[in-house]
């Protein structure tokens, strides 16, 4: 029965990461602001390198077959010649990395000091974060041949106040929901 509860969790965060993309704020640089991003690491977070990796990886399967899921479009083609595709490939990354993370230096089940809990909580959406623009920023300067402080002025400084917000949610939907996650998964 936990194996099931894990895989319904799994199809929840594909479809949420999908709906992520649905609320956005579009920006010049062609590169909205979506929740997309932050529910792909949450993901993770919450569900461990394995299901939500798998949740991410079915959002892009979903986008490449050609529901509209990213940020509205869709396609292969998306990730392959658009300015966002690092981004997306590297929502799968940050979603195993933050999950990760996690399940090294947070083992569930056992008893941590709350400070302990929060630090780790906190270092791995902050590894997720940096896991996205990394690959994110990479992808777009393959793609649009912009220089490094071109890509950084479009993908990153517009974003930084939007994601700071995102990390501090991350971190207290973090801790608040999985050790339930893990109670019914476990």
């Amino acid at each position: 029965m936990k194996k099931k509860t894990a895989f319904v969790l799994t199809a929840l965060f594909a479809a949420l990461t999908a709906a992520g993309c649905f609320i956005q704020i579009p920006l010049p640089t062609g590169i909205p602001i979506v929740l997309q991003d932050m529910m792909a690491m949450l993901s993770g977070l919450l569900l461990g390198p394995v299901y939500g990796g798998l949740a991410v990886f079915v959002f892009i399967v979903l986008g490449c077959i050609g529901l509209p899921v990213f940020s509205g479009k869709a396609g292969i083609n998306v990730i392959l010649q658009g300015p966002t595709g690092g981004f997306i490939i590297s929502y799968l990354l940050a979603a195993i990395a933050g999950g990760l993370f996690l399940a090294l230096f947070l083992k569930n089940g056992k008893k941590h000091s709350q400070a302990k809990e929060w630090i780790f909580i906190i270092l791995a959406a902050l590894i997720a974060t940096v896991v996205v623009f990394a690959g994110g920023i990479t992808g777009f300067m393959i793609i649009t041949k912009k220089t490094l402080a071109e890509s950084l002025a479009i993908t990153l400084v517009p974003f930084i106040p939007g994601n700071l917000i995102k990390i501090v949610l991350m971190v207290l939907l973090t801790k608040k929901f999985r050790p339930i996650i893990y109670n019914y998964t476990h």
